[in-house]
């Protein structure tokens, strides 16, 4: 298949995380398939309707074009690579939680660990990023952006990363408030179960972007340093 761009995600193993963020989100990256909602008195469909192209998944390198003269076979090596010389990052464990407007999947405990390994890993392959056009740079600029988050997105080509970075699951889109109350009692009991305690980031894992802009696995990487 050909992609329009790569990133490295988070993903979870397979198991129950991943089936239940395959059904909530109505697509599973692994098989590269849509997916039938759970039965629940809410408008799934129209909830997730914002992070459903890229699957259950925590940004790490945020989505990019390669550069000219590099390959996605090549990023894929030098990702396996870099997982090969770094450890996993364990955290306390996962939870539920309301970010602004939308409910995602936030670590508990010392996140150290973590954004260095985030941060590295935006540094590491900057290299294979295209850099931004005019018209990525303006639809990037749509929310206003702090003078840090203006340096990253023109270092980095993306204004959450480095001191910026906060790792999350993203859950739903943007809600009204009594949506989100609504959406997250439903979730609470059906994720209760399911959470790690503790979290462990084990993998990266390389994704690419159809030409419909949905997001498909291409392989997840240990950490085994």
């Amino acid at each position: 298949m050909s992609f329009a761009r790569y990133a490295i995600y988070f993903t979870p193993a397979p198991g129950p995380l991943a089936d239940f963020g395959a059904a909530w989100l109505g697509w599973d990256p692994v098989r590269g398939a849509p997916c039938p909602h759970p039965a629940l008195d809410l408008p799934v469909a129209e909830i997730t309707a914002t992070p459903r192209r890229y699957g259950l998944h925590a940004t790490m390198k945020p989505p990019f074009r390669l550069a000219p003269g590099q390959t996605g076979a090549a990023l894929s090596e030098a990702l396996a690579a870099f997982c090969a010389d770094h450890a996993p990052a364990v955290l306390d464990g996962l939870g539920l939680a309301r970010l602004g407007r939308f409910i995602a999947l936030r670590p508990e405990g010392d996140e150290g660990a973590l954004n260095a390994l985030a941060a590295a890993t935006v540094r590491a392959f900057d290299p294979f990023r295209a850099p931004l056009t005019e018209a990525e740079l303006a639809r990037r600029r749509a929310r206003p952006l702090t003078r840090a988050q203006e340096a990253n997105l023109r270092a980095w080509g993306y204004p959450y990363v480095m001191d910026a970075f906060r790792f999350h699951i993203t859950l739903t889109g943007d809600l009204p408030t009594d949506t989100l109350a609504a959406v997250q009692a439903a979730l609470a009991p059906r994720l209760a179960p399911i959470l790690p305690r503790p979290f462990v980031i084990d993998a990266l894992s390389l994704l690419g972007e159809d030409p419909q802009g949905r997001f498909h696995l291409i392989h997840r990487h240990t950490l085994t340093a």
